[in-house]
């Protein structure tokens, strides 16, 4: 049976001031009437019963995944103790599907990512689900097909077709880059036979688990402790007690790059990973004058910015260009879209200095 897994504890630092601790990216609307952890549930409708989706952020953000996510049984939620990156939240979200279903199959995704149209996006789902039913110990990820010369992104570089996929391309993983410099993004992009890595992955939970015993040891042996009190009321207490004690990696390094059995099924969706402010100009269509808008704005001789504001509150620029604004009730950023990067050195900053009521 097929299970899907959200991972929705990301903080969403990029998107400082909208995003903060007890609200981040994915709680958020972006240019949507649905927040991208809301989209990103509905997108499994007709592919995954609720009662097959688990959610695993951070206890801090339980209660407002529950608020949001009404339809989905509360005991599907469950709240990370420590931020311990991919790895180890894949492997207690493994456990957990194990428990309800020992042949399981796990989609695997974020919370924060922009698919479109929902069926291809199910088409690709199945496909990689018949992979792993006609060999179990495959590993399934989903390559996206650049169209420029992106230095954010991870690449995946594709090896041989795998026979028999009829409607979607697949093919062996050759390997799994870093993300690149410019020069060496657009030789990939030039190559054709370069994925962006999409974060995006489907397996056996019984394969994954096997593969997390062979490549970390000592993290698995922490997740079988935490799997032996499922259904138990010692569950969350163990589970807080094991998790402290493992040593955060991400599932790339833990297993991705390392497994002799991984295959790319390329997306036939379109993807958006929303990674920073600029984002919003592609989920939002911008005015004649570049402008891509969410709130009230008034521009005169304005041209190619983003702006965010509450809706109450107007912001007008004059004679600007190339520029994020952002408004929040406590806090504006205002900075050149070059050097968005830096708003993460905002939100350090703000640690650093002790202002957490700006986090």
């Amino acid at each position: 049976m097929l299970h899907a897994v959200i991972m929705a504890g990301g903080s969403g630092t990029r998107f400082w001031p909208a995003s903060r601790q007890i609200k981040p990216k994915q709680l958020l609307k972006m240019g949507g009437t649905r927040t991208m952890l809301q989209t990103t549930f509905d997108r499994m409708q007709g592919l995954v019963s609720s009662e097959h989706v688990l959610v695993l952020t951070n206890n801090q953000l339980t209660d407002a995944v529950a608020e949001q996510l009404p339809d989905l049984p509360i005991e599907h939620i469950v709240g990370e103790p420590f931020k311990r990156d991919t790895a180890p939240c894949i492997g207690v979200a493994a456990s957990l599907v194990q428990a309800a279903d020992a042949d399981g199959i796990m989609v695997v995704m974020p919370s924060d990512h922009v698919i479109e149209p929902r069926s291809e996006f199910h088409r690709a789902i199945r496909a990689g689900a018949k992979l792993v039913e006609e060999d179990p110990s495959r590993i399934v990820t989903f390559g996206i097909r650049p169209n420029y010369p992106s230095e954010s992104f991870g690449y995946i570089q594709r090896g041989k077709p795998i026979e028999g996929t009829a409607g979607t391309a697949t093919f062996k993983v050759d390997r799994f880059r870093e993300k690149p410099d410019r020069k060496t993004a657009e030789e990939y992009v030039t190559a054709g036979t370069f994925y962006w890595n999409s974060g995006i992955f489907l397996w056996k939970a019984k394969t994954i688990l096997e593969a997390l015993a062979k490549f970390e040891p000592q993290m698995h042996s922490h997740i079988v402790n935490i799997a032996r009190d499922i259904g138990t009321s010692n569950f969350q207490r163990n589970f807080t007690e094991q998790f402290e004690k493992i040593q955060g990696k991400s599932i790339d390094f833990a297993v991705m790059e390392r497994h002799e059995n991984v295959v790319v099924v390329e997306a036939p969706f379109s993807w958006d990973d929303v990674g920073s402010w600029q984002a919003i100009a592609r989920l939002i269509e911008p005015d004649e004058h570049g402008n891509a808008v969410d709130g009230p704005f008034l521009s005169i001789d304005s041209t190619n910015m983003i702006i965010r504001s509450e809706a109450n509150h107007l912001i007008v620029t004059i004679g600007m260009s190339d520029t994020i604004v952002v408004h929040t009730p406590d806090a504006t950023l205002v900075a050149p879209k070059s050097e968005e990067e830096r708003v993460r050195e905002v939100v350090k900053q703000l640690a650093e200095l002790g202002h957490q009521q700006y986090l």
